[in-house]
């Protein structure tokens, strides 16, 4: 049991503690860390690391009127710990429990809502700009890693803030650079002399008395200014954050508590951006993170003493498959080239990269660079692979409009994480891509049934003219048999996977398999349902729709995306292009929405997104068309407002009054 942290329900209990007692309580947040992440899994050595770091913000600033803006937010759960979420810690990244992100509805001591690296210094840089404006006092902190410095928007941020030089703090929490130790102590050495209050005060008493002396004051004055920066140049490794604006401040030791707590009471209340450099440990205090924190970044459960995985049986991942296949391909064709924005391992690239390495590119969190970068490379004849999580691409949406499609030049986005991700929640969420590619000129957005098919359709995306999107969903496949050999699959057409008269369910990408469940619960109740394999969100294969449009009573469309804008948005479009408007159609998928963290299977549940959620959902469709049919051809047909028509009982949801006929007798009259 934490004896100290089970105090702690405000960071006001965490000052009452004397400073000597706060390295027991770190190695207390390391166990809690441990215990509950090795059960929920989630982001473990990010948030290992940063335990005194977070420790030292608390006791020395005063949440939440002092601002914390944590960069992505995956390393918060320590601050989630010492803010009053303590009791729900073991809930983190669970159905309707904590969010493995800082959010602003969680907690008042959460500012800013993050699951995008970069984004912290332009908040923090706005808050802080905000309460001067309003005449208030409080100090805004912004932590981002080093990692998160690979995003453009970071360095916009850093210009804009050294520009505006508004008092706030960056702390660049570095847990990835290699700062030797004579260069790294020197250089602590040195800027705690440089930045100590005592020498601030005494540096600009000597420039103002410089200044003073008539006529050659301010000459003197500009050298012995010049003198000290080239100190710093040479023994200090912040040169860059100097010339932005900022008064630079490090490296501190992120593991000592009292060193941080001192520099932070040093810092807290000076003038003008200051950015703190606090190095750290990844994985801190557990031996088998700190040897492979890219392995602990973001923890499956696992055993604490063994410090192995809990594995189940699974099919193999969509990723895996993708990355083998990618591997496949390149093999037989040199042109073939792996780009990747921070995510080697989520994407499969990393597996890319092992067998070609001089063909492979992590641009770092810098995904507009990456699909620049793979357009120039497209021009030069080689065929870009870029795999990016489908919530990521948002962050390269001009440069896709503007330096691939407009060009329509030959670049292939892999769409990992595409639809419900489970517990990464609201950020991470891949339901938005459809609508913001298919409406991009020259662009080819397709999503296969199953990982047989992924392959198949990856070769086809590498040999297309064109940019082209591959969507496909975070987890395990279907455990088909995957064909020897690749085939480039007819842009633009879909396949039956199952003929019907009475209803067409056109499936989109992994929603398939579910639409054939669903079509073997209606043929029970004996209704025939045709089930279609989209494959094309663009273009869509409207021979296969106005065929069903004219072959069966009503359409269904199902997907795994918002309805606004996606598959079932551009089969309607088509229908309305071919000047089709007698057939009822039911879109399927998400309405307008944001969908937090839990298990996806839970998720697909609620939303009715399962075979049974489906099936209900049609079936109080189909009673509404069965009610059309009844009344009479000609007339208009209205839906029956979601009232429940339960197939093959006598029931055509009539307000649950029983009918003489079945829903299927209704139909045939």
């Amino acid at each position: 049991m934490s004896k100290i942290l089970d105090t702690i329900d405000s960071p006001p209990d965490l000052k009452k503690l004397p400073v000597e007692k706060l390295p027991e309580l770190a190695k207390e947040i390391r166990d809690r860390l441990l215990d509950t992440i090795s059960k929920t899994g989630g982001h473990l050595s990010s948030n290992l690391g940063v335990v005194e770091l977070t420790m030292a913000m608390h006791y020395v600033f005063n949440s939440p009127e002092d601002k914390f803006i944590w960069d992505v937010g995956h390393q918060s759960y320590v601050h989630k710990l010492l803010t009053g979420r303590r009791d729900r810690f073991d809930t983190l990244r669970q159905y309707n429990g904590l969010c493995g992100f800082t959010k602003r509805e969680e907690s008042e001591h959460d500012h800013w809502n993050c699951g995008h690296g970069g984004t912290s210094i332009s908040a923090a840089l706005a808050f802080a700009k905000a309460r001067d404006l309003k005449n208030e006092k409080n100090d805004v902190i912004a932590v981002i890693g080093d990692g998160s410095l690979t995003a453009g928007m970071a360095f916009e941020g850093l210009n804009h803030t050294g520009h505006i030089q508004s008092d706030m703090i960056v702390v660049l929490n570095d847990n990835e650079m290699s700062i030797s130790a004579n260069v790294g102590g020197m250089s602590a050495h040195l800027s705690k002399i440089m930045t100590g209050q005592v020498m601030l005060k005494i540096k600009q008493e000597v420039d103002q008395l410089l200044l003073a002396v008539p006529g050659i004051g301010k000459e003197i004055s500009r050298y012995a200014h010049k003198i000290d920066e080239a100190i710093k140049g040479v023994f200090i490794p912040g040169r860059l954050f100097e010339d932005l604006g900022f008064r630079y401040v490090g490296p501190v030791d992120g593991h000592d508590v009292e060193a941080l707590i001192e520099t932070f009471s040093t810092v807290k209340d000076l003038k003008g951006p200051t950015l703190m450099h606090v190095v750290t440990r990844k994985g801190k205090g557990y031996e088998q993170a700190e040897e492979k924190a890219d392995v602990w970044h973001g923890a499956k459960p696992f055993n604490v003493s063994t410090g192995k995985f809990h594995k189940k049986k699974a099919n193999p991942a969509y990723t895996s498959v993708f990355a083998d296949a990618l591997i496949e391909l390149a093999k037989e064709d040199e042109k073939v080239v792996g780009i990747t924005a921070a995510m080697p391992d989520g994407t499969g690239i990393s597996k890319f990269g092992k067998e070609f390495p001089a063909r492979t590119f992590d641009v770092g969190m810098a995904e507009q660079h990456g699909v620049a970068f793979a357009g120039a490379l497209a021009i030069e004849g080689l065929r870009p692979v870029a795999a990016i999580y489908s919530t990521f691409l948002q962050r390269a949406y001009d440069q896709v409009v503007h330096d691939i499609c407009l060009m329509d030049l030959d670049v292939t986005f892999a769409l990992d994480r595409a639809g419900i991700v489970g517990e990464d929640g609201a950020t991470h969420q891949g339901l938005y891509d459809i609508a913001f590619l298919r409406t991009l000129p020259n662009m080819v957005v397709m999503a296969p049934k199953d990982e047989n098919e992924l392959r198949h359709m990856l070769k086809t995306a590498i040999y297309h003219k064109g940019p082209i999107a591959l969507r496909y969903p975070r987890g395990s496949g279907l455990g088909v048999p995957l064909d020897e050999e690749m085939k480039e699959l007819e842009i633009g057409k879909g396949e039956v996977i199952k003929d019907g008269t009475d209803m067409a369910i056109f499936a989109y990408g992994h929603t398939v398999d579910w639409a054939k469940s669903v079509s073997d619960m209606f043929g029970k109740e004996g209704v025939s349902v045709a089930v279609i394999n989209a494959r094309f969100a663009k273009p869509v294969d409207k021979d296969l729709i106005v065929k069903y449009a004219k072959k069966a009573r009503c359409l269904i469309t199902t997907e795994e995306h918002s309805l606004k804008g996606g598959f079932g948005s551009a089969v309607l479009e088509a229908l309305q292009e071919e000047q089709i408007c007698s057939v009822p159609v039911k879109c399927i998928g998400l309405e307008d929405m944001v969908l937090e963290h839990g298990a996806p299977g839970q998720q697909r549940k609620d939303l009715k997104l399962d075979p049974e959620g489906m099936f209900e959902t049609i079936m109080a469709f189909y009673g509404s068309v069965a009610e059309m049919a009844a009344s009479g051809n000609g007339k208009k047909w209205v839906p029956n407002n979601g009232k429940k028509a339960i197939v093959g009982n006598g029931n055509n949801g009539n307000n649950g009054k029983k009918s003489d006929l079945t829903v299927k007798q209704t139909l045939n009259g």
